[in-house]
């Protein structure tokens, strides 16, 4: 594991390493994959700050925490990883489940790798067999499937501060949010989102 290490007036001991490293053992058990890590701990005015990001295949996960001692922001910084990590294997899981089961309904129910060719009837126009035209009929169902939507209100997705664009990832990673919207230092309206693949990407809004 390649773990790159940064320290902002604060010298970086054997014991904090070990913590670190301790910290991303149980993480890559978790997420099952080889990832590269940096971490940041700086001190200002007495107050011990740590910045853990790690890689996974599908994006960054951001770690930050803010404490009296070194040691203290550290474990936290891990301990949000460790939630992040959980969830974000969850929703892998959830997502490669959901595609296999829907494979075999697709398969159970009789239909083609060709959902075009399945959803159309062939039949013929005309007065005759030699003179009949040959024409696509389409099936709709009955019923239109609908989703009942449900509304929750959230301030957490929102920033009351104006952020620069790296300020707003580094806060999304940490609220873990997959939508965020913030303003950038000019008063413009911007959009952070997750995409299903873990890529973060910035919406402008008009």
């Amino acid at each position: 594991m390649n773990v790159e290490y940064t320290g902002r007036h604060y010298e970086v001991t054997p014991a904090i390493r070990k913590e670190v490293e301790t910290g991303l053992a149980k993480l890559r058990k978790i997420l099952g994959d080889r990832f590269e890590a940096k971490v940041i701990l700086a001190v200002e005015k007495h107050r011990h700050n740590a910045e853990i990001t790690i890689t996974p295949r599908n994006g960054p996960l951001v770690g930050v925490a803010q404490a009296k001692d070194m040691s203290i922001a550290v474990n936290q910084a891990l301990d949000h990883l460790e939630k992040q990590a959980i969830k974000y294997k969850t929703r892998w899981q959830s997502k490669k489940r959901s595609a296999r089961k829907s494979e075999e309904v697709k398969k159970w129910n009789g239909h083609s790798s060709q959902p075009q060719e399945a959803a159309q009837v062939q039949t013929k126009v005309g007065l005759t067999e030699k003179t009949a035209v040959p024409v696509a009929v389409h099936r709709y169902p009955a019923v239109a499937k609908t989703t009942e939507v449900h509304l929750v209100r959230s301030n957490e997705a929102v920033s009351m501060r104006p952020l620069t664009l790296e300020e707003a990832i580094k806060e999304a990673h940490f609220r873990d949010r997959d939508v965020f919207v913030f303003r950038d230092p000019k008063g413009k309206v911007m959009i952070l989102h997750r995409t299903r693949d873990g890529k973060m990407e910035l919406i402008e809004a008009p």
